[in-house]
């Protein structure tokens, strides 16, 4: 593929993540942020009990300021970071789909751009998050956001290894065992790998309390991964459509049909 057009294709895919993270974003404002001001609500209720008791309790004026409010981490830091992350994926993404595109069947770059988003949703978040799920800011102890923060991307890591292992694994069997018996076969062998390495990772020490309400704990992780599923199905679907327009054919951009419609059309011409 011409070095233009993969430098095409970043541009495009880095587009596709703005829109994607723009709608993942709105969807994380509306069902994530109100799990996280229940949840830091009843961390301040639970502790203000503690504040007014005994003579050490800080006076209201020794308390320290916040720098960043809340208002503002629920729009503007919000939007940012996930703006961010959306741009950075889909630059990425957009990279490995000019890897996958023509060496993963006979697929169209739309059918190739959903394939390249699944499999990203699947390997960087959703396995990972099967091992250590997504916990409300309030609920983990501040101190272990170091080893949690390793833990997960250490995971996201060998998630992604395991799974360029079994593509790789996969092609090599495709002439043996055919298409579809080498890729049940790869994934097989990715579900065992990841299997295995959710036995072995050590689990995460900060358990959640047990006096945490299971529904509040719930309704964060499942909108913490809906937010994610809307960003790879968006990512998929936007990115197709853009990819779709810059590898067609130049004469097939301006008849606007495809290979197939034209040459039938040709033939019924000539006949």
């Amino acid at each position: 593929m011409p070095t233009s057009t993969v430098r095409t294709l970043l541009v495009r895919g880095m587009i596709a993540g703005v829109v994607a993270g723009l709608l993942a974003f709105a969807l994380a404002y509306v069902v994530g942020e109100p799990s996280i001001d229940s949840s830091i609500a009843l961390e301040e209720s639970q502790s203000a009990p503690a504040h007014e008791h005994g003579d050490a309790a800080p006076a209201p004026a020794e308390e320290e300021e916040e720098l960043v409010t809340r208002p503002v981490q629920s729009t503007f830091g919000l939007a940012t970071g996930v703006l961010v992350y959306g741009v950075a994926l889909g630059g990425i993404a957009s990279l490995a789909f000019a890897l996958c595109l023509g060496r993963v069947g006979r697929l169209r770059p739309r059918a190739t751009a959903a394939l390249v988003a699944g499999a990203a949703f699947t390997t960087v978040y959703l396995v990972p998050f099967l091992k250590y799920p997504a916990t409300p800011p309030a609920v983990g102890n501040p101190d272990t956001i170091g080893k949690r923060t390793t833990l997960f991307f250490l995971m996201i890591v060998l998630s992604v290894l395991v799974a360029v292992v079994a593509v790789i694994a996969g092609r090599r069997l495709a002439p043996k065992l055919g298409n579809w018996n080498a890729t049940v076969a790869a994934g097989g062998g990715y579900v065992v790998v990841m299997a295995v390495a959710c036995l072995l990772l050590p689990a995460n020490s900060d358990a959640v309390k047990e006096t945490f309400p299971a529904a509040l704990l719930w309704e964060f992780r499942l909108a913490s991964l809906a937010v994610q599923a809307l960003l790879w199905t968006a990512f998929g679907l936007i990115f197709g459509a853009l990819a779709e327009r810059v590898l067609r054919p130049a004469d097939d951009r301006f008849t606007g049909q495809d290979p197939e419609a034209r040459t039938e059309a040709s033939a019924a011409r000539t006949g």
